[in-house]
């Protein structure tokens, strides 16, 4: 499936919404993992701001790649952003849409 690099320059980035474990199955609680390294995944909301517009965007990362506390309002650095379309059939329907999957995540915060 094709990745898309994301350019963020002149962007400001904000923690909208702190990092919540990935759910792989929501009736279970199934924690998603890394395909690669079986590690935990996190999803953060965060906040892109810049060129006229403002945008929350849920970003998936690899638990161990966050640094630093990410609450509301952090102001956060997002290294390696790449989006991916997806397509999948629920119930005879077909949905789609692009999940976002960061390198690392580090809080700016001083």
């Amino acid at each position: 499936m094709r990745v898309i690099p994301v350019d963020m320059s002149g962007m400001t980035m904000l923690t909208a919404q702190p990092p919540q474990p990935k759910l792989k199955d929501r009736k279970t609680g199934q924690i998603a993992v890394d395909v690669e390294t079986g590690k935990s995944l996190m999803t953060v909301g965060i906040l892109f701001v810049g060129h006229g517009m403002a945008e929350v965007v849920s970003v998936v990362v690899v638990e161990d790649d966050i640094s630093g506390e990410l609450t509301t309002g952090t102001p956060v650095a997002v290294t390696g952003l790449i989006a991916k379309p997806w397509e999948n059939e629920f119930n005879g329907q077909k949905k789609h849409g692009i999940s976002f999957r960061a390198a690392a995540l580090t809080s700016l915060a001083g």
